[in-house]
């Protein structure tokens, strides 16, 4: 009775003409994504040797990725806001001349070691090795010619868990001073769930120090200052550093400090208690919860857009750095000028400079191990 009631209505139904047939195709379930659909590459120039540059295009109908071969550089991140507006979230430049021209290392992976270590020199079982200099005295994010400085290779691993591209780089003996042959590779994910998984594996055959890490500029309202942007971080302990940005080996607490983000706070709440100059955060902080395990870092909202940012890693810390640096001079996506606290980053990694602090989590990898992180930046509109 039922099964004939049913064909009765659908009957009705067409015969009732053109409306009831709008009707009935609004019912239908949503199609899901076609892989030739969700995922994109395209060609994005040459550099200055002639290597060809791809960007691949990862969506999962609300938001998208792109991403260059170049760096394996996050180009363009669109997420809606909460009426549904797509805006692109992080800063970049239009063409990869921007990239090649010099850049503080927009939606760069960075490596082979993230973040600095002084003097640009260190001792691994009984060997001196000196590094590449390229911050004052010390050398930051892999030296001269890091990973974000190197043309990848590429290829689609995209699954059920999500549109991906897999980049992969052999960075050979004595690249940049460092030891051993290490084979990395990173995964960039667009899951249904609205996330940006990025996956590193790293492999060795000779110990190396590795740190890796995403330097990508967010910026929840797509433009303007981050600062009213509240951010809360999952941290109650960060690491002190001295005028050059080196920690001292100690970790303090963030209590009583402007760098208290245990409850949310607007960024800029606090800028004028921070010492030094240019005024801005720059600082690692430790993160609740043991190391190797998926975890809350961070989680950032812009009340104008209603965009809310969620950072999960398996990193032991992240370092938040508020684009301090950015002069007014550097001209970005569609021409804007990008000015100083127009952007915050969330870098997940292992403390800075640990090579010189045996108290720190090792960042020494050795043949027949493997590195791995995983970091998710997840997105949703209130």
């Amino acid at each position: 009775m039922r099964r004939f009631l049913g064909w009765m209505v659908l009957a009705g139904l067409i015969l009732a003409g053109p409306a009831a047939s709008w009707v009935l195709a609004q019912a239908k379930p949503a199609v899901p994504i076609k892989g030739e659909e969700r995922f994109k590459k395209m060609d994005f120039g040459k550099t200055k040797e002639g290597v060809a540059v791809d960007e691949y295009t990862l969506t999962n109908g609300k938001m998208t990725a792109k991403v260059i071969t170049y760096g394996a550089i996050l180009r363009e991140l669109i997420v809606p806001d909460r009426s549904g507006k797509p805006g692109d979230v992080v800063l970049g430049f239009d063409t990869l001349e921007g990239y090649l021209a010099g850049h503080p290392y927009f939606g760069a992976t960075t490596g082979r070691v993230a973040n600095r270590i002084a003097k640009g020199k260190f001792t691994l079982d009984g060997v001196d090795y000196k590094l590449a200099v390229n911050n004052g005295p010390n050398s930051l994010h892999g030296g001269l010619k890091g990973f974000d400085k190197v043309v990848w290779k590429a290829e689609n691993v995209s699954g059920s868990k999500g549109a991906a591209v897999k980049l992969s780089y052999v960075s050979k003996d004595g690249e940049e001073g460092y030891p051993g042959n290490l084979t990395v590779s990173v995964t960039y994910t667009v899951t249904p769930e609205n996330e940006l998984k990025i996956d590193y594996t790293a492999t060795t055959d000779k110990a190396t120090p590795v740190n890796l890490t995403n330097h990508s500029y967010f910026n929840l309202a797509g433009g303007g200052s981050i600062l009213g942007h509240e951010l809360m971080l999952d941290s109650e302990l960060y690491t002190p550093v001295d005028a050059d940005l080196i920690p001292t080996g100690g970790v303090d607490s963030v209590s009583g400090t402007p760098l208290d983000f245990t409850r949310s706070t607007p960024i800029g709440a606090r800028l004028g208690e921070l010492k030094g100059e240019p005024k801005g955060y720059d600082h690692n902080f430790v993160l609740r919860g043991a190391p190797g395990v998926l975890k809350p870092a961070a989680t950032v909202r812009d009340s104008a857009s209603g965009r809310v940012l969620e950072m999960f890693t398996t990193e032991p810390a992240v370092q938040l750095y508020t684009a301090n640096f950015l002069d007014g001079k550097l001209k970005g996506k569609g021409g804007v000028v990008y000015q100083p606290h127009q952007a915050f980053c969330l870098e997940a990694q292992h403390y800075p400079d640990s090579v010189h602090h045996d108290q720190f989590p090792s960042t020494i990898l050795r043949p027949g191990s493997t590195y791995t992180q995983t970091t998710i930046y997840k997105f949703s509109a209130k």
